[in-house]
């Protein structure tokens, strides 16, 4: 497959996974949820209190062994593993996310009734944003707090970087986060709040070969806070908000 027919694959693929049932379009809420039972519906009585739907839905349970939904007088149905994401359990007219990262554990809610369009714009594909890097690990990890969208300061561990040049400028880019395996890396540049979406862009890399890592930066893309008030979104470490622009990638979204 050549480069081209690869990129327009993977923004097929982007698109298809914004547009899905567990997709960023149909968030509606996302409602703290630390260890106990609580009822939850659109009542003004209950403890996780929904802006749409049943006024009683039901009451979900969390506990160091994971979720749980029940209905009065029914066996309690246990939250599965997800593909690539945290456990999830379909509920009509809603689907239910346990999203515990390990510090401020939620419950994530999709309306699947909500409508789901969506419109992606982006530069036109240059392979010269195709940057193959030094990939070196760090002497020693280094952990490190980032801001968030959305949510409080979170830790994160640093153990590599990816090195170029670019504009006479020496970049350092740390991947905070890990998809699949694969590193990601949250940027910000001179794009930023203009063409690109203001808090940052999202850069999953292909795993490193050895001592060299490319980074094909046709392939950034919006965070989910860019789609949803209910999504949180880590922002970028000081070393990935670049002084010049990344003229590649998604650009901000539509209205």
């Amino acid at each position: 497959m050549g480069a081209m027919q690869d990129y327009d694959a993977w923004k097929a693929d982007r698109k298809t996974a914004l547009l899905s049932e567990d997709g960023w379009l149909n968030l509606i809420a996302r409602l703290d949820l630390p260890y106990g039972k609580y009822s939850i519906g659109s009542g003004s009585d209950c403890a996780l209190r929904l802006p749409v739907g049943p006024e009683h839905l039901g009451t979900v349970s969390h506990g160091p062994d994971g979720a749980e939904f029940a209905n009065p007088g029914d066996p309690p149905q246990s939250f599965k593993p997800a593909p690539g994401g945290f456990p999830q359990l379909k509920v009509p007219p809603f689907l239910l996310e346990l999203h515990d990262p390990g510090d401020d554990p939620a419950l994530r809610v999709r309306d699947l009734t909500q409508s789901r369009e969506v419109t992606l714009d982006y530069f036109p594909f240059d392979p010269a944003w195709v940057i193959h890097a030094e990939w070196k690990a760090m002497d020693a990890p280094e952990q490190i707090d980032i801001g968030q969208s959305g949510a409080l300061d979170t830790a994160v561990t640093l153990t590599h970087e990816a090195r170029f040049t670019h504009q006479g400028h020496a970049v350092h880019l740390v991947p905070t986060h890990w998809k699949g395996g694969n590193p990601m890396f949250v940027v910000r540049d001179a794009t930023s709040g203009s063409q690109t979406y203001a808090a940052s862009r999202f850069l999953i890399a292909e795993p490193a070969q050895g001592g060299e890592i490319t980074l094909d930066f046709n392939r950034l893309h919006n965070p989910p806070c860019a789609f949803s008030a209910h999504a949180i979104c880590p922002l970028p470490p000081r070393s990935n908000v670049m002084p010049f622009a990344i003229t590649a990638g998604e650009l901000k979204p539509s209205a």
